[in-house]
């Protein structure tokens, strides 16, 4: 599995044709995953990034696949534009977030509040919008992609194990309160991924610990997983489509983790 494969459901899976899925942080990385394994299943996939040269190469990656990728350029600091864009969705995939590394002392405020309006706020905002339209057919699918910061901290990362651990109770709130109108959510919690994000904390951790970044990797991203090794977006994808198919209708307000055994110690 590389990162630049296009994902395919597995022969007889069960599709989304018909349905309408919202993928936030889509021009990259797991949200590009995300979005060509919906689309792959049938989905009508509205892409959101504010990245257009990226939604542009995500469209043609999907051109050949059974549903469609919309892409939707829009920044997630403007909230009411993000509940907007969440009207009519079947499946919410939260996934777009940012990474800031520094000592609590020195993380500038501004960052701290842009980080948790990104990979808070704007989730509420899109489940808001989301969830008339779910209830009203019966059926959805909340999935939001939290970390294995969202279960453990870590030093320098205030603001992101701050959004992660916030995200994993709302999504437990929406479980509950979507029950009884056949919505289900839950949080996709990996370890280190491949994407850019991952990439630029390799310098930030390497100019934060005073080491190469070549060492940064195994002496610190990885240090407390039994599995030395990033995880692919195109397996966060799969997790992804399992919490939205039919056999996983009784599983809401928990948390797949994908943390190669970081939190069995």
């Amino acid at each position: 599995m590389t990162a630049t494969s296009v994902p395919a459901p597995p022969p007889g899976a069960p599709g989304h044709h018909g349905r309408t899925a919202l993928v936030t942080g889509a021009a990259s990385g797991i949200g590009a995953a995300c979005s060509l394994r919906l689309a792959a299943a049938g989905a009508h996939v509205r892409a959101l990034d504010r990245d257009a040269a990226g939604l542009d190469g995500l469209v043609r990656r999907a051109r050949d696949l059974p549903g469609a990728v919309e892409p939707v350029v829009l920044d997630l600091t403007d909230l009411d534009a993000a509940e907007q864009a969440a009207a009519g969705a079947d499946i919410l995939v939260n996934n777009a977030g940012i990474q800031l590394v520094r000592p609590v002392e020195d993380f500038p405020p501004d960052a701290f509040h842009t980080m948790l309006t990104i990979m808070l706020e704007a989730p509420f905002r899109l489940i808001r919008g989301a969830l008339p339209h779910m209830y009203e057919r019966g059926w959805g699918r909340v999935v939001n992609i939290s970390s294995v910061h969202g279960l453990r901290a870590s030093a320098y990362k205030s603001a992101y194990v701050t959004a992660k651990h916030g995200l994993e109770g709302l999504s437990k709130t929406v479980a509950l309160e979507g029950a009884a109108h056949g919505v289900t959510s839950n949080c996709v919690s990996p370890g280190y991924v491949r994407t850019p994000l991952v990439e630029k904390q390799l310098a930030d951790q390497a100019a934060a610990h005073a080491l190469p970044v070549e060492d940064v990797l195994a002496d610190v991203l990885l240090r407390d997983t039994a599995l030395k090794r990033l995880v692919e977006p195109e397996e966060v994808a799969e997790a992804v489509a399992y919490l939205c198919a039919p056999h996983a209708s009784f599983v809401t307000g928990t948390t797949l983790v994908m943390d190669g055994g970081w939190t069995a110690h």
